[in-house]
């Protein structure tokens, strides 16, 4: 291990000689013989480890060195010692309260000097380890929340894309409507209304829930999922189940967890309702209004404006313009009225959202 590095500050060369004559043998020594040199030798490399500083100097005293290293972002955490003949009680207070690590009268006692000297050595180098050890733990911290973070985006992204193979034509659908929604938090986070639920947390977390909104459709038979027809009455019923079969899955991977995970408490909610309406005629619990999670309400516009303008093989895509049109018109019925009026308002930013990610096939068939 290299020597430690040691400043000695003073305006006396005997003092200076003297210092330098003890210390050496066990460390690098440098000398400045006033406060300014003091300054500039401080800031310069090698970085002392340990400052002794004589406080009657001319010019600039050891009070105010002290004070100008204190102020420098580069110096600030160099340990301090003063040596001065003022052996007053208040002198040593002073300089204690000010930040000096120690306080040592002349004349000197060259075995007292060194021990307190290694002690304050010994004291620096058990707060450099610790704050090394804690930037180090810091940036595993962060290493590992960015990993886990990743795995579960890409997690949830592998859920959805399952959820997918069993209904093919749905595409890009889920990172769209991803989109959508991550768009209406934006725009409804300082709404009256919903900005207590709308904080930065929770506009994350809906935005990464959301892929899995129809993770149900897994559990619907692939005769009535992929039918190319309208749908009976009977095969209808059982297609509106995958909103319970989804949030059931979901609740069954809660009860996997050692502790409640935030996102699958959204992830659950979206998967269950968002297929309600405002006025209560959805589905599967018939909630009404305020009843219904605002994270559904959320999903439930970002859904239906994608399904409007996709190409499915029994329709052709609407156009961006109609689809609006006809949430501006479910204002209220479909849709939380707040809701509806986000989407009006970033009705561009919901276009550029859809043509970032369309599907090939939908390409061909344009819908602005």
């Amino acid at each position: 291990m290299a020597a430690a590095t040691i400043l000695i500050v003073d305006d006396e060369p005997t003092n200076l000689f003297l210092l330098t004559g003890l210390l050496r043998p066990e460390y690098l020594v440098r000398a400045a013989n006033s406060g300014e040199s003091a300054l500039r030798a401080a800031a310069s490399q090698p970085r002392p480890d340990l400052v002794l500083l004589d406080v009657m100097m001319p010019g600039m005293d050891g009070y105010a060195v002290l004070a100008r290293l204190r102020e420098n972002s580069e110096t600030c955490d160099i340990p301090v010692m003063f040596l001065t003949a003022l052996a007053a009680a208040d002198d040593e207070e002073r300089g204690l309260h000010l930040g000096a690590a120690d306080y040592i009268t002349k004349p000197i006692k060259p075995a007292v000097v060194l021990a307190r000297v290694r002690s304050q050595l010994q004291a620096k180098q058990a707060r450099d380890w610790l704050r090394d050890e804690n930037s180090f733990l810091e940036a595993e911290v962060a290493r590992r929340t960015t990993e886990n973070d990743l795995t579960q985006i890409i997690t949830i992204r592998a859920l959805a894309h399952l959820a997918e193979t069993r209904d093919p034509e749905t595409g890009s659908h889920i990172l769209r409507t991803q989109g959508y929604v991550r768009q209406l938090a934006l725009g409804l986070r300082r709404h009256p209304r919903f900005v207590d639920f709308l904080n930065a947390r929770n506009v994350d977390l809906v935005t990464r829930s959301a892929p899995l909104h129809d993770i149900g459709k897994v559990g619907i038979p692939d005769s009535i999922l992929q039918k190319p027809g309208k749908l009976t009455a009977e095969e209808w019923e059982i297609m509106k189940t995958h909103a319970k079969l989804g949030s059931d899955a979901i609740e069954q991977a809660e009860a996997d967890a050692e502790q409640p995970v935030a996102f699958l408490i959204l992830a659950k909610e979206i998967a269950h309702w968002h297929h309600e309406k405002w006025d209560g005629s959805g589905y599967p619990d018939g909630l009404a209004g305020d009843a219904i999670p605002y994270s559904a309400r959320l999903m439930a516009l970002a859904d239906v404006f994608d399904a409007l303008i996709s190409l499915r093989v029994y329709k052709a895509p609407m156009s961006y313009e109609q689809a609006r049109d006809i949430i501006a018109a479910e204002r209220g019925r479909h849709f939380d009225p707040d809701v509806a009026d986000a989407f009006l308002a970033s009705f561009d930013e919901f276009v550029g959202i859809a043509q970032r990610y369309r599907d090939s096939a939908e390409a061909r068939h344009p819908t602005g």
